[in-house]
């Protein structure tokens, strides 16, 4: 890019010439102190280049808080939520995920995150008078079926679970009890999860800049979900290099908000964890957590909405079932206080253990 059309210092524009910075994008991708090293240039110049590249990179202008108050921001939509399906989750989450921003639910293997991701699937399905993103109506019109909307899940590890899936559809009117059978029986849900499998950065690129925004522009989806974030990122990257990696994910949740903010979407990023060695310098992390999610504070800054699930000690029943207690919890969210409620995975999918039967 030409430097020259921002708003700096000749120094400072020379410095970064001389680093051989070629792009406000790879300026944003290295830390304050790091810019320092590798340009010479003081705290303050350091400070000037950053506020103008991000004002380069930012497609629109910020957002202030009076106007969130207004409703003059359309992509909330009037506080607009995508609904769990669960009434405990829902009120922890007021109302379930937000259609505008990046959601990441980490956690451990067998903590539920798969099972929430296609829940949420299923959930988006319904009108929403039902906690649902569809338009469809409480009852099918004479000329043809509702006008349903679904989800594209993303796989880049496992293969999809086809069989769980097929599971929570037969079990809806037990986990939707508060829905009428008659709106249920009108929903042909596996007909409106579009499963992709990408093997590489490639591929999931390919994925998000095409299929993806051909599918919401034609209303056919109105969620989409990363299973997982972490796993492509940590197999392509060698500890080496951070500086790359860096450059990949900042353009990896680009592409994610994009498509939020143009499709008034929700995206949920299930992502995996790693050891935390210093439990008292993780910010990022659950309070109550030995674990931190995966791919450190480059990703951790792309991400509206942290959530967190724990596979704890303990078990939970009802009736004939049973079922490892879980809990779920808000780490950060500008939106919501943190907290978190226990939870129990079931045949008819994932509910808080406060959940009446």
């Amino acid at each position: 890019m030409s430097w020259d059309r921002l708003q700096l210092k000749p120094q400072i524009i020379s410095a970064v010439q001389r680093a051989q910075l070629r792009s406000a994008q790879e300026v944003l991708c290295v830390s304050g102190p790091d810019l320092q090293k590798v340009t010479g240039l003081s705290r303050s110049d350091v400070q000037d280049l950053l506020h103008a590249a991000a004002a380069a990179c930012r497609a629109r202008l910020p957002v202030t808080a009076l106007q969130l108050q207004r409703g003059e921001c359309h992509r909330l939509e009037s506080g607009l939520r995508l609904g769990t399906g669960c009434p405990v989750l829902d009120g922890l989450l007021r109302g379930g995920l937000p259609v505008g921003g990046v959601t990441e639910l980490s956690g451990e293997s067998g903590a539920g995150k798969t099972q929430l991701g296609l829940q949420l699937s299923l959930s988006v399905q319904y009108p929403v008078e039902h906690g649902g993103l569809s338009a469809g109506q409480e009852s099918t019109p004479p000329a043809g079926p509702p006008d349903a909307t679904g989800a594209m899940y993303i796989c880049t590890e496992d293969p999809f679970p086809i069989k769980r899936l097929q599971q929570l559809i037969s079990e809806q009117r037990v986990l939707r009890s508060d829905v009428p059978p008659s709106v249920i029986g009108g929903l042909r849900f596996s007909d409106h999860i579009y499963v992709e499998h990408t093997a590489d950065l490639d591929s999931l690129q390919v994925c998000l800049s095409r299929r993806a925004p051909l599918l919401l522009a034609q209303g056919l989806v109105r969620l989409v979900v990363v299973d997982s974030v972490a796993a492509l990122f940590r197999s392509e990257f060698q500890a080496d290099d951070w500086l790359e990696r860096n450059k990949q994910l900042l353009t990896f949740a680009s592409m994610l908000h994009h498509l939020s903010q143009e499709f008034t979407t929700p995206v949920l990023c299930i992502n995996q964890v790693t050891d935390v060695f210093n439990q008292s310098s993780s910010s990022v992390s659950s309070s109550s957590s030995s674990v931190s999610p995966a791919l450190g504070l480059a990703w951790a800054n792309q991400v509206t909405v942290r959530l967190m699930m724990q596979r704890l000690q303990g078990t939970v029943v009802r009736g004939d079932q049973s079922s490892a207690l879980r809990r779920l919890e808000v780490v950060f969210a500008p939106h919501l206080a943190r907290g978190g409620r226990d939870v129990g995975v079931w045949r008819e999918g994932l509910r808080g253990v406060l959940d009446p039967a």
